[in-house]
């Protein structure tokens, strides 16, 4: 057996080092840490752990201002998902990340793997999962290709999701010629597991076995978080091989048969086989522990012949785990996975050399120190430039073109308020019975905590994802600060508390200052709002160079939040019931910069976004969640994208009853009052408003009457009306449509 690797030749190494996308300064790292040339798995280890994509070497630095802790938090990031106590001994488990690029290439296994992943850095945790979510970002949909993009990315999520048994109970759909040559394919996970019985990625023991379970490894999606880390050119269909293919029925095995393992004693580390598969595995768990790692390859369970270390090494096949297990416990572990059809091999040990060897075919393939592996990856403080403020626009200088009635027709039809249920009628958001809040029925999904009912309890978790990217173009910080109240908001007004978000960072090419302005303002913005909401940041992800022939995505910082319902019988919905009086929470100055109505009815997309007040935020939405809780509030809905008559338009679309609106106060044009964007607004459905409105006084929360819900008919102040049932119909017509002859 050879005791060293074969080198690389020098100018061939250099090449490759390119290729795969290390820096030349990168790869002379590489040289004087290895002090010689690398051979070909140790350059390929080298290239997917420096990447982008794995180290967050430009993000990491700006990262560390986002707060983290809380008295609630059990694992904040740095682990496969965050972990927060929701109370009665269990967590919630959760994270949100991205599959862009290989969603953009093929779609369908793209989004599927994206959900597949997501699943398992949860469950990974013991966490039983329980509810999927995503965020999505498409181009026009009559850009080339787009809708095959659209068709297979909500085909895979739901074909994925809906096979797995895990219900998709929520998410949210832009549109946007931005994204036209890369689209945004974000997944998110919650889960639920014992407090006191979270696992860690952490490995220790000297001569420990580490063993891989799950399914067999294959030549897909090598070179995977390289590809995630660069920009698409012409050429990128070319890149499918690096594109995984899903198997979900594995991964309810694989799902079920770690649960088992785990309701004993024998793991001492787990992990996800994620980007870059079993180099990441092994090196993040040998590194946290402060471990050396050896692995033997020829045990690795394979489905395709002739595989090479570099391969084996760099594979992203879907559906596996590693693990760290106690000695003597491998024959306990191995029945478990062979009963549920699963392969299982032990394919190493832990050592305490601090260093990863690789083994072969009686050959070392690499001998690496794992330290500038796993902590110690490139880390750049990128030049920056700010984003130039745009002017606040004033309503008493923007004619309204159209008229109200017609304005509100077409925003409720426009690809980004039309209904979604084209999309959610593709997944399964019932399975598992818990589902109590389903997509479109509120501003947050819904969902019991089954553990809490065989308690006697009734409580609930509240889930959403957020984000409005056209205000981070404008404002990055602005934009930042927005996309966390927006998730808070949306928790509150289903009746729950926020307890932690986990966010999605989408940017593009952090080489250029712009973009690295981009991404430092936004988490500027999202600090500050997580500080004054006290909404901590567990888990997240990372993704740049999302851009195609040197066109960027709009800046979009996705926010996916969690909070917990003490009793699901509280919680509210949005459809308006009849003979509700409303009341409108909050603010309205008429706020039309960057807002839908100036984009989709005046045809400008300019100004300063609205500022989020996050003073008021916090007062008017502890304020709404506790007139939920007290039993005061029927129905509540969030003002945000489309402005106030939208509000109220959705209201009426979800429950088929009207309601007749009082004039609008003086001052503010009728088009900039109705369809503003004014922040930390909630409309409220209730029985009486007198009490609410007088409660409000006293605590200092801007509150108006805005009218009654009767018929079937919106009646505008003057007589005007439009009826439900049309507004409905131009609702519902616009995706299936757009979505006709993919």
């Amino acid at each position: 057996m050879t005791d060293s690797p074969t080198p690389l030749d020098p100018s061939r190494a250099k090449r490759l080092a390119a290729e795969y996308g290390l820096k030349p300064e990168e790869y002379d790292r590489v040289l004087a840490i290895l002090g010689r040339t690398p051979s070909l798995t140790e350059l390929g280890l080298f290239s997917v752990m420096w990447s982008e994509h794995c180290s967050y070497k430009s993000s990491r630095v700006w990262l560390r201002e986002l707060p983290t802790k809380a008295p609630w938090v059990i694992q904040g990031p740095g682990e496969n998902a965050g972990v927060i106590d929701i109370g009665e001994g269990l967590a919630a488990v959760f994270k949100m990340e991205s599959h862009n690029h290989p969603s953009f290439i093929e779609p369908y296994q793209g989004a599927a793997t994206g959900v597949g992943g997501i699943l398992r850095d949860v469950f990974t945790m013991g966490a039983r999962p329980i509810a999927n979510l995503n965020a999505l970002r498409f181009g026009m949909p009559d850009a080339p290709r787009m809708k095959q993009v659209i068709d297979g990315v909500v085909r895979g999520i739901g074909g994925y999701g809906n096979c797995v048994g895990v219900p998709t109970v929520g998410g949210e759909v832009d549109f946007h010629p931005a994204y036209n040559g890369n689209p945004l394919v974000n997944a998110m996970t919650v889960g639920i597991a014992r407090a006191d019985r979270i696992f860690y990625a952490k490995a220790t023991g000297t001569g420990n076995p580490v063993v891989y379970v799950g399914s067999k490894t294959g030549r897909d999606g090598i070179h995977g978080a390289t590809m995630a880390s660069a920009e698409f050119s012409a050429d990128s269909e070319e890149k499918r091989p690096t594109v995984q293919i899903g198997d979900p029925f594995a991964e309810k095995l694989l799902i079920e048969a770690c649960m088992e393992l785990m309701a004993t004693d024998a793991i001492v580390a787990i992990q996800d086989m994620g980007a870059a598969g079993l180099t990441s595995s092994s090196v993040e768990m040998a590194g946290k522990g402060g471990m050396g790692i050896e692995l033997v390859l020829d045990d690795v369970p394979q489905r395709e012949a002739g595989m090479s270390a570099y391969e084996m090494m760099l594979s992203e096949s879907q559906e596996r785990m590693l693990m760290v297990l106690k000695p003597g416990r491998e024959a306990e572990a191995e029945r478990i996975f062979r009963k549920w059809e699963l392969d299982f091999a032990v394919i190493g040990h832990l050592t305490d050399t601090g260093r990863i060897v690789v083994r072969h075919k009686g050959a070392i393939e690499a001998d690496i120190p794992l330290a500038p592996l796993e902590s110690e990856a490139p880390l750049y403080r990128r030049p920056t430039a700010e984003t130039p403020k745009q002017p606040v626009l004033e309503a008493n200088a923007i004619p309204d073109p159209l008229g109200i009635e017609a304005a509100l027709l077409r925003l409720v039809a426009c690809p980004d308020l039309c209904s979604r249920r084209w999309i959610w009628d593709q997944y399964d958001s019932m399975v598992g019975g818990q589902t109590a809040k389903r997509p479109g029925a509120a501003d947050a999904a819904v969902v019991r905590i089954e553990e809490s009912q065989e308690k006697g309890g009734a409580r609930a978790l509240a889930l959403t994802t957020d984000c409005t990217p056209r205000y981070c173009l404008a404002d990055p910080e602005e934009g930042g600060r927005q996309a966390v109240a927006e998730a808070w908001r949306n928790i509150t007004a289903v009746g729950g508390q926020p307890l932690a978000i986990t966010d999605n960072m989408n940017f593009g090419n952090p080489e250029k200052p712009e973009i690295m302005g981009q991404f430092a303002s936004a988490v500027r913005g999202m600090a500050a709002a997580c500080l004054a909401l006290d909404f901590p940041v567990v888990s997240g992800n990372v993704s740049l160079y999302n851009e195609t022939e040197g066109r960027a995505i709009l800046p979009t910082p996705a926010i996916g939040g969690v909070g917990v319902l003490e009793d699901v019988g509280q919680a509210v919905g949005l459809a308006l019931p009849p003979g509700a009086e409303l009341v409108l929470i909050g603010e309205t100055r008429g706020w039309l910069g960057q807002s839908l109505w100036l984009r989709e009815i005046a045809g400008r997309e300019e100004g300063a976004p609205p500022p989020v007040d996050l003073a008021a935020e916090r007062r008017n939405g502890d304020f709404v969640r506790a007139q939920i809780l007290a039993g005061a509030v029927r129905a509540c809905h969030d003002a945000s994208d489309g402005g106030l008559l939208v509000t109220v338009a959705e209201m009426a679309m979800a429950s088929g009853v009207g309601a007749s609106l009082l004039p609008p106060p003086g001052g503010i044009p009728a088009h900039a009052f109705w369809f503003g964007e004014d922040q930390s607004r909630y409309l409220l459905a209730l029985a009486d408003a007198a009490p609410l409105l007088e409660a409000a006084r006293a605590a200092g929360v801007p509150a108006m009457r805005l009218g009654k819900a009767a018929g079937g008919d919106l009646v505008l102040p003057g007589g005007r009306s439009i009826s439900v049932s049309s507004l409905r119909a131009a609702h519902e017509a616009t995706l299936p449509a757009l979505m006709e002859g993919r």
